[in-house]
């Protein structure tokens, strides 16, 4: 017995696929995998098959033609064909995951292209699939263009593809967005974006932080917010958290000892600070929200809200080192603090309920 990969287009009606199966049957052809890709010509059904010996690609063709199948492409497959499309796409995932760089030689492994190509965006390029070649829009600026004779790219195949692509954009990023501050006082810290493996971290340090820098963080109570609320503050679905991380002067584990958070909504976005007390008053909350303004500024938000006790004068003295025109508006102990951005530096709307707080 050999391995095959068939690829073959038949009409997407009722019955056909058991056509060309029941053709393939009776000369031997067991089927190991099928997927099927739908297209705007048809199901484009891709099989692995085990066929005897003395089959070769010219049998093999007949027989997808007698099960009515049309624009059929055959080859030889090796055993690692057996592994599930999924099982692979989450291999290829988790090795862009530990180098964003490999991207090209990923999507060659995952789409068997003759050539992967990055180039700058040209005018009028957009992108999709063509018979022989795929356009690939890379989030970080640039394109990829891949080419395979045969057989002819499918929708699904662009789709499994582009994730894979804007997956290394997401992690080239990140890793671009790790920096180290040197404080005044000469201490370092490392800033970077959240992810859900912060949260036992991110628990600790609402633990180390007195009752009256939780209160100033979420307005109300003082215990820590309960775990579910955390992770979706660590990986808001618009917005993003940024966490200072320090090392023990004995070499201990590092530690997380202030977390900062954008929360968008619309065209504005809340941001809220939390350091660690013996963290307060060191340059470390400025550092975190001069990020944060940055970032909001490259997204494009148009304001900045921040919810502010009237009695918290260091996170008032902070935002006034921003050297922004700030409208407040108060409603009891509360001020709510408006920071354009941009070429949002006009009058924005404020916004009156932040987005995450304790109860």
């Amino acid at each position: 017995m050999a391995l095959w990969r068939i690829r073959a287009t038949v009409d997407d009606r009722p019955g056909y696929l058991s056509v060309l199966t029941a053709s393939l049957a009776l000369r031997g052809v067991n089927i190991l995998t099928v997927q099927v890709h739908t297209t705007e010509v048809g199901a484009v059904d891709d099989f692995l098959v085990d066929a005897p010996e003395h089959l070769d690609e010219a049998d093999l063709l007949a027989a997808v033609e007698r099960g009515r199948g049309r624009d059929c492409w055959v080859a030889r497959s090796e055993a690692r064909g057996l592994v599930d499309q999924p099982t692979r796409v989450l291999g290829l995932a988790t090795r862009l995951v530990r180098d964003p760089d490999a991207t090209g030689e990923t999507l060659r492994a995952l789409l068997g292209a003759d050539a992967v190509t990055w180039r700058p965006v040209s005018p009028g390029a957009r992108s999709g699939i063509g018979p022989t070649s795929m356009l690939l829009a890379d989030p970080t600026g640039g394109s990829f263009e891949l080419r395979r004779c045969a057989p002819s790219f499918t929708p699904a195949e662009y789709a499994r593809a582009q994730a894979l692509v804007e997956l290394a954009a997401t992690v080239a990023r990140r890793a671009a967005d790790q920096v180290t501050l040197l404080l005044p006082d000469g201490a370092e810290l490392l800033l970077r974006p959240a992810t859900a493996d912060d949260l036992p971290g991110v628990v600790q340090l609402h633990a180390g932080c007195s009752a009256r820098s939780r209160q100033r963080r979420y307005l109300s109570g003082v215990t820590c917010p309960p775990a579910s609320r955390l992770r979706r503050l660590l990986e808001p679905a618009r917005g993003l958290t940024l966490v200072a991380t320090a090392t023990g002067s004995g070499g201990e584990a590092e530690s997380v000892v202030a977390m900062a958070n954008l929360l968008g909504e619309g065209d504005e976005a809340e941001v809220a600070l939390l350091v660690r007390d013996d963290w307060q008053r060191r340059g470390l909350g400025t550092a975190l929200l001069r990020r944060l303004v940055g970032h909001a500024e490259r997204v494009g938000y148009a304001a900045l809200t921040l919810h502010v006790q009237a009695e918290n004068a260091p996170m008032l003295r902070t935002l006034a080192r921003l050297g922004r025109p700030t409208p407040v508006e108060r409603d009891g102990a509360v001020l709510t603090v408006t920071v354009p951005l941009g070429s949002g530096v006009g009058p924005p709307r404020t916004a009156t309920v932040p987005a995450e707080r304790s109860h």
